[in-house]
């Protein structure tokens, strides 16, 4: 018995010893594989999500803002470094990489990982903003990398990387954007309007209140110029992962002659006259952004601040930029479709339309500050070379985009926490001559930050409440749908509250 008795407390403290060998094996691995693995900023994810932050900014610089058309070169570049990640992965699925099978457990390294993913950025960075290549080119050097490797050999990283990049561009090379202007009736003039849309209202005449009625623009020159609308065919663009653009088209808009109409039109006219410094602060941070980025790349910048955060690998990071990106490109086709759909009208005109000869108090414009005026000469807080937004207002852009954006970023983490702030002086961008002192904008949580951003359009004067409300709820509905499939597309299951 006591023989018996001896031999099973050695077994347990065999098995005891075991069992802690196991764990300090696996507490090992962990500690490993944070000590090597690269993580936030670190990440060569990242690394080149700043860069197509860089070339987003150059292309505005070049193109003056046009939000619809970078909103899909950074979809579908982010989309070109999940797919070329996806083969690395135990159980994810590409969106357009077709015919090049999952890699062996052996090949699914951190190295691999990121061959493939920069070669997929490089192509389509170049693809999409190839004014920049040069920079890029100096990335991949920096990198160790052989930009000259045009490889499409589907058993090496850097032949899926290339492969991701070349399927997606072949793919949306006829998706509705006419990138090439090779769309019928476009000339040949990439981005031309092939639906030759036409306002209902001229330029020098409203008759028709409830439709957009364009504005001139004044240039460093001091010149008027008509800008004209926007791409005002985005809605026939291919989105990403919706199923068609008007999926979730909102209702409509209130009407002249409605009370809601009267209301919001004095809400924009009261909100405008009562700026305080923080205000201005938030109207101009939402409306030019970091580095003049667009709607896509704020919340692109907004995400890395999470990825910073949170110490993202390369992987999260990956997955992080290619589901908030679709909502963004997805966003701005639905927005699209819903402003061209009811072409409605912008406050611009409806404040001089309700108030007229009426006295009262709003922005002069640079140099006049707040004073008292006439309904009819009343304008937007906003410079005369960006004077209000070149297409029609239901719904907002930066409402459809931020509200999606920031739902998105709440269901990839799992928390309503973000905890950002920025420090802005109010008026730099738009009365610099009358500056007030610096202030914080802070941004406690996803949903407040969209919020902000919506807010921020109607205090600026470029768009009534309706807009707001209703384009926040259209970006939320697109975030939501896209998360159900980009969870499929991870292999995952939308029971799941995070996806990292």
């Amino acid at each position: 018995m006591k023989f018996k008795l001896f031999c099973l407390s050695i077994f347990f403290l065999m098995l005891a010893n075991v069992k802690s060998n196991a764990q300090e094996s696996a507490i090992k691995e962990f500690d490993d594989k944070n000590l090597t693995e690269p993580m936030g900023s670190d990440n060569i994810a990242y690394q080149w999500a700043y860069l197509a932050l860089e070339g987003t900014a150059y292309d505005t610089d070049r193109y003056n803002p046009r939000p619809t058309i970078t909103s899909r070169f950074l979809g579908l570049i982010f989309t070109s470094m999940y797919d070329a990640w996806t083969r690395y992965d135990d159980k994810a699925s590409p969106v357009y990489l077709n015919d090049v099978e999952r890699r062996p457990a052996s090949e699914r390294t951190l190295t691999n990982k990121e061959i493939a993913v920069s070669y997929a950025a490089y192509r389509a960075l170049n693809e999409y903003y190839y004014s920049d290549s040069t920079m890029f080119r100096k990335k991949m050097i920096d990198l160790g990398l052989d930009p000259d490797d045009h490889s499409l050999d589907k058993n090496t990283p850097a032949g899926i990387g290339n492969l991701a990049a070349k399927m997606v561009i072949n793919q949306r090379r006829n998706d509705g954007s006419n990138q090439y202007g090779e769309v019928e009736g476009s000339n040949g003039v990439p981005y031309y309007d092939y639906t030759h849309y036409q306002p209902v209202n001229d330029i020098d005449e409203n008759v028709d209140i409830n439709r957009w009625q364009p504005k001139y623009f004044i240039n460093q020159e001091g010149e008027k110029f008509d800008p004209g609308c926007l791409t005002p065919y985005w809605q026939n663009v291919e989105p990403l992962l919706l199923k068609k653009a008007d999926q979730f088209r909102p209702g409509p808009p209130p009407k002249m002659g409605s009370d809601q109409l009267a209301e919001e039109v004095k809400q924009v006219v009261d909100l405008q006259a009562n700026l305080t410094p923080e205000n201005k602060a938030l109207v101009e941070f939402m409306r030019d952004g970091p580095k003049s980025v667009q709607q896509a790349g704020h919340w692109l910048k907004f995400s890395q601040d999470v990825s910073r955060r949170d110490n993202h690998t390369l992987d999260e990071d990956v997955k992080m930029y290619f589901y908030v990106q679709s909502v963004a490109m997805d966003g701005f086709i639905a927005c699209w479709d819903s402003k061209m759909f009811y072409d409605f009208a912008r406050p611009f005109a409806l404040v001089h339309e309700y108030y007229g000869d009426k006295m009262i108090k709003g922005w002069g414009g640079p140099g006049v500050g707040m004073t008292e005026m006439k309904g009819s000469e009343w304008r937007p807080y906003s410079p005369d070379n960006f004077l209000c937004p070149p297409f029609p207002s239901y719904v907002s852009g930066h409402s459809t985009i931020s509200g999606g954006c920031a739902e998105a970023l709440r269901l990839f983490t799992g928390d309503d926490e973000f905890g950002e702030e920025v420090k802005r002086i109010p008026g730099a961008l738009t009365e610099p001559d009358n500056v007030d002192e610096e202030v914080v904008l802070k941004f406690p949580t996803f949903t407040k930050t969209g919020e902000m951003a919506g807010i921020s359009r109607v205090m600026g004067g470029y768009h009534i409440q309706a807009d707001n409300i209703e384009g926040l709820k259209l970006g939320r509905r697109i975030a939501q749908y896209n998360y159900k499939r980009y969870l499929e597309l991870i292999g995952e299951t939308s029971g799941n509250s995070t996806s990292k």
